[in-house]
């Protein structure tokens, strides 16, 4: 495994992340088989954990905490909060009084008493970017916290909160969590870029683009894995699914799985520090390490391109963040008696 440095913090990261959304209730609920997972991993070299507080409720995190004993100091961990952790509407966001409770309990489920990178799950249009930054300013200083990062912020708001640390010396995102696959391609136009602009690491979700670059979900046949059954609707889109049918047929053409031709051409991008890989069983992960030494080559890069042109969604991931004037009617449209022009 080779390690990249993840923006300009001077850590080393491999590759590869291991997600851990699909540890516990809301994929595999066999606590040892999970552990079992990270320890593999582990010994193939990948050395960066990534998890949320929202996962599971917490479960992930604690089945993390579990797989990190003895070996916690070689691995780079990384959690998340902004969603919500209870009815209580001050148990979520990204007010001071949340996340400094949200650091807390991370800690205690992971057993630790350092978190190597937290992060702003979601961006927060009720929280001042700046009360956001003083207080994981003050969860850095502590020594609770190494680094601060983003997750799935437009440009325009990263640029918002590097310019706000700057003016008032606070600690700046280190690092953005964006999602990125051959079929969600929209980063590259102005968050890759802005990314690369400020010294940033890019650690991306699903570049499997939830299992559909996996093979297993193919036109004209009804899926019925646990994702599609729960309503991932992207997941029958036909413009994804005519994709699909293309781009087996080039990994074939190059000798390669779907899903290694998908997770080459992530981490093959010069702005992607890690991609995600968020395995719910042994048999997932092996698949994935598996194709670790693949590089993709200009030609297979350029059919790519032809097959879904860059800086293109093929269509919007329905689990993507949207920002508020465009998801909210009342954010874009005056009230009716004030549409007119005279």
């Amino acid at each position: 495994m080779q390690y990249r440095t993840l923006g300009r913090t001077g850590i080393k990261v491999s590759p590869y992340c291991l997600g851990a959304m699909m540890f516990g209730a809301m994929g595999n609920p066999d606590h040892d088989e999970s552990v079992r997972i990270v320890h593999r991993a582990l010994d193939a070299g990948v050395n960066f954990v990534d998890t949320a507080d929202m996962y599971s409720q917490g479960e992930s995190e604690e089945i993390v905490g579990k797989a990190l004993k003895g070996r916690r100091d070689d691995v780079v961990l990384a959690t998340k909060a902004f969603n919500p952790m209870g009815e209580d509407p001050n148990r979520r966001g990204s007010s001071r009084r949340w996340l400094v409770r949200a650091v807390e309990d991370s800690l205690r489920r992971l057993q630790t008493d350092h978190i190597d990178l937290f992060q702003v799950h979601r961006p927060d249009p009720d929280t001042d970017v700046e009360e956001t930054l003083s207080a994981l300013s003050d969860l850095v200083h502590s020594g609770k916290v190494r680094a601060i990062g983003s997750s799935t912020f437009p440009a325009s708001q990263i640029v918002e909160a590097q310019w706000v640390a700057e003016r008032r010396n606070l600690e700046r995102f280190r690092t953005e969590q964006p999602p990125y696959s051959i079929l969600d391609r929209g980063i590259e136009r102005e968050v890759l870029p802005t990314v690369e602009r400020y010294g940033m690491g890019a650690l991306v979700w699903s570049p499997l683009s939830g299992g559909m670059l996996t093979g297993r979900y193919r036109k004209g046949q009804e899926p019925d894995t646990r994702r599609a059954q729960y309503g991932f609707a992207h997941m029958r889109d036909e413009r994804r699914l005519d994709a699909v049918e293309e781009l087996i047929t080039l990994a074939d053409k190059t000798g390669l799985s779907l899903t290694h031709l998908a997770m080459a051409f992530v981490v093959a991008h010069p702005a992607v520090t890690s991609a995600i890989i968020g395995p719910r069983t042994m048999a997932h992960l092996e698949d994935v390490l598996a194709g670790a030494e693949v590089a993709l080559d200009d030609e297979v890069l350029d059919r790519i391109d032809e097959i879904v042109a860059p800086g293109t969604d093929v269509s919007p991931l329905p689990h993507a963040y949207g920002t508020p004037p465009l998801a909210q009617p009342r954010l874009r449209r005056r009230p009716a008696t004030e549409r007119s022009a005279a």
